[in-house]
């Protein structure tokens, strides 16, 4: 099964292309346009989007024997951090996908989004049969310590579920000292971030076979976000 996450930094119509020459099984594209304004090559399975602007949501798209359903239990506070059940030939489990982004919610705006979603969703989150993937618009440098709720506190709650960032596990990265990023501000290579994750339980870090960040040259016409693409040996 393969996963990908990547904010197109909106007209995801002029990108599908692109995007689709990596097979995804998963599709996470913050910023996407309403599905009635784009056309794939090859039709997706199913599609999820949700968004108050027709032309910059968040769509989720699944390929193959892949189905996606929006679970009832979606909050419209908190917009575009969707929780969806995903049934698979071999496999089903509920996915988060993220674009940490409501301008609306002032203060929260960001990684505050997530913090409400995992206090909402507690009952969905589970130890098991658990992804979250996407643009969390943060990282442990921003952290204010005083906050609840900041990057870091995100990390270790997750983590006593047992539901770890996949890039950090897998190359053995710290929060906060990334060495790989996944935006760079303006596109400028001299202002790089890391922003976008794959967070997943325990079960699927061991059918893990290998996670990859785009070439900042290969994308950086297309966006500032680099996609994240993880494969699971399903």
């Amino acid at each position: 099964m393969r996963i990908i996450a990547w904010n197109c930094n909106m007209a995801f119509r002029k990108k599908v292309d692109q995007i689709l020459r990596y097979k995804p099984d998963i599709l996470i594209i913050p910023e996407c346009e309403h599905p009635d304004k784009l056309f794939f090559p090859d039709s997706p399975t199913s599609i999820v989007w949700h968004g108050d602007n027709q032309h910059k949501g968040l769509g989720v798209f699944s390929f193959g024997n892949y189905q996606l359903k929006l679970l009832p239990e979606h909050a419209p506070s908190l917009k575009t951090i969707l929780p969806i059940s995903v049934i698979g030939a071999n496999t089903d489990f509920t996915l988060f996908a993220i674009w940490a982004n409501n301008p609306l919610d002032k203060g929260n705006q960001y990684i505050g989004q997530i913090w409400k979603a995992i206090d909402q969703y507690e009952h969905l989150i589970k130890p098991e049969k658990t992804i979250l993937a996407g643009d969390f618009n943060s990282n442990s440098i921003w952290d204010k310590p005083r906050r609840i709720g900041n990057h870091t506190t995100l990390v270790d709650q997750l983590n006593l579920k047992g539901i770890k960032s996949i890039y950090h596990h897998h190359g053995g990265h710290l929060h906060g000292k990334e060495p790989h990023a996944t935006f760079n501000l303006y596109k400028n290579v001299s202002k790089p971030y890391h922003l976008d994750y794959c967070f997943a339980s325990e079960d699927f870090i061991l059918k893990l076979t290998d996670i990859e960040i785009g070439n900042y040259n290969d994308w950086k016409k297309y966006s500032d976000h680099l996609p994240l693409i993880i494969n699971f040996d399903i």
